[in-house]
């Protein structure tokens, strides 16, 4: 049997912001088609909006921060899978709402991830961002503006998410983003669209068995991740990078013996690098939600009503089917109110 290869540092890209994808066995000319459709990601993004504020780098004014009794108030009465805002009804843009402020801005801001493979990638083959959570934002695009393509995506990194949302440098973010109690005090999740848990990812010549078993080893996550913390607790050490693809490198090169965060993340790892595994138990529950500014409720509600479309009408269930496989069915809407 051949020697499995090492991959050297795939250095870092010129443009701002975008993530190292890893599609590690894929042939070298599809390779640089991914490179290069990258730098024409971004110039076109640039071309098709003149006059647009710059996405990467535009910041609104944040609100007004909660008091203290709000946050404690908030962490006591915690529910992460009912701590949404429940729709009124169908998706409507009403009148002096934010929903009509973005459709007379003309598109939608959304902050994705654009390196996690299945959820939030750049397609090599179509120069776009794709996947599960990319669909998620352009249903909620469809029912404000009646076209779904209307929607600048802003790459961030995990770290990025809960800062881009409370400064309004973005409008929503849809990236793998788990509903926790400490976050629920900073921004407003829809309801949950997606369950997860964490497993870990190793090479298959590993013989670990689960999270405990790499007891005082390297452990990657991104940071920004509520992933580091269970490593820690696990008595690993925790390895924090900015992209779950830069794990991906690491774990190659044998920095670190493993990458730990939601399975679905992995899942999309191990399809990248046919060298990996999946292994252990669920250690945790993942629920996801899109994140929204706490300034803006009647957007939470908003959101939810087109959620719910998507549960009942089998556009969930083709998402998922196109995305990750045999479908099941999607998580129930929970409400706080």
């Amino acid at each position: 049997m051949n020697a499995r290869p090492r991959l050297g540092r795939a250095p870092r890209p010129v443009l701002r912001r975008l993530p190292r994808l890893v599609p590690v066995r894929w042939p070298r000319a599809l390779l640089a088609v991914l490179a290069t459709a990258a730098l024409v990601l971004g110039a076109a993004t640039a071309a098709a909006a003149p006059g647009r504020p710059s996405v990467t780098g535009a910041a609104r004014a944040a609100g007004a921060p909660r008091s203290a009794n709000a946050n404690a108030t908030a962490a006591s009465s915690c529910n992460t899978h009912a701590s949404s805002l429940r729709p009124t009804g169908p998706p409507q843009v009403t009148a002096g709402s934010f929903m009509a402020k973005i459709r007379a801005r003309g598109y939608l801001i959304a902050g994705v991830d654009q390196s996690t493979y299945h959820f939030g990638f750049l397609s090599p083959l179509t120069g776009q961002i794709e996947g599960f959570d990319i669909d998620m934002i352009r249903a909620v695009a469809k029912a404000i503006f009646g076209d779904p393509s209307k929607v600048v995506f802003k790459a961030i990194s995990d770290a990025q998410r809960i800062p881009d949302v409370e400064s309004g440098t973005v409008d929503i973010v849809a990236h793998t983003m788990t509903i926790t109690c400490d976050r629920l005090q900073k921004v407003d999740f829809s309801s949950v669209y997606f369950d997860a848990a964490q497993q870990v990812l190793v090479l298959k010549s590993s013989h670990a068995t689960s999270l405990a078993s790499l007891h005082g080893q390297k452990v990657c996550a991104t940071s920004g991740s509520d992933s580091l913390t269970v490593i820690r607790k696990e008595g690993a050490v925790p390895v924090p990078v900015t992209y779950w693809t830069d794990c991906l490198v690491l774990l190659q090169q044998g920095d670190v013996v493993a990458i730990s965060t939601d399975n679905s993340i992995l899942d999309g790892l191990a399809a990248q690098d046919p060298w990996t595994m999946v292994i252990g138990k669920p250690l945790t529950d993942e629920p996801y939600g899109l994140a929204i500014s706490k300034q803006h409720p009647e957007f939470v509600r908003f959101v939810n009503a087109v959620l719910e479309q998507l549960r009942t009408d089998g556009q969930w269930r083709n998402i998922y089917q196109h995305w990750l496989g045999t479908p099941v069915p999607p998580p129930k809407a929970q409400y706080a109110d």
